[in-house]
């Protein structure tokens, strides 16, 4: 007999929310690192591609004035990295717990920094993909859900793994004789 019915609300939310939040994470990272300057052509090419993509959303994220130099650089180069990874788990499912609380700590983040360019006033863009996009209210709002989402799938994430598998087997109770 099983203990619960196999596909509950809160298992269809992390369902969801890893497919959602991992196609988000996967196209950003894709459109960050090889979108802006579409060559596909030869390996050295695609080598300078990649640089120069990079090096645009450097440009990006040094404009929220937040990080030195070092920061930027290093923020370019790795961010659409471990998006790219934080994707990739999200979407296979492994390890949903750690990649859902890693992937909210980026979304806060990443609400924490548009939330703070759009108090301040600045006209510039969010740098999230490829295309050109200013920091607005909606833009705000959007990173909210997103971080909410991610918060509340590892939250259902780390309740569904305290609870045994609905398609496993109850352990047989010895009759007494």
């Amino acid at each position: 007999m099983m203990q619960s019915a196999p596909f509950t609300f809160r298992r269809a939310l992390v369902l969801i929310g890893r497919l959602f939040l991992g196609g988000i994470f996967l196209y950003a990272a894709i459109s960050k690192i090889l979108l802006p300057n579409k060559i596909y052509s030869p390996f050295m090419m695609l080598k300078f591609s990649i640089a120069a993509n990079l090096s645009n959303f450097g440009e990006q994220v040094a404009s929220f004035k937040m990080l030195p130099e070092a920061g930027v650089a290093f923020v370019s180069h790795t961010l659409p990295f471990a998006e790219l990874t934080i994707g990739l788990f999200l979407l296979i499912g492994w390890r949903v717990r750690i990649w859902g609380a890693i992937a909210s700590l980026f979304l806060l983040l990443f609400l924490t920094v548009v939330t703070r360019a759009y108090l301040l006033h600045m006209d510039i863009n969010c740098g999230c993909f490829a295309t050109p996009e200013p920091v607005t209210l909606k833009k705000v709002l959007e990173d909210t859900a997103m971080a909410a989402l991610a918060i509340l799938m590892t939250y259902f994430a780390f309740q569904e793994s305290r609870k045994p598998h609905p398609w496993s087997t109850a352990p047989v109770q010895e009759q007494p004789s």
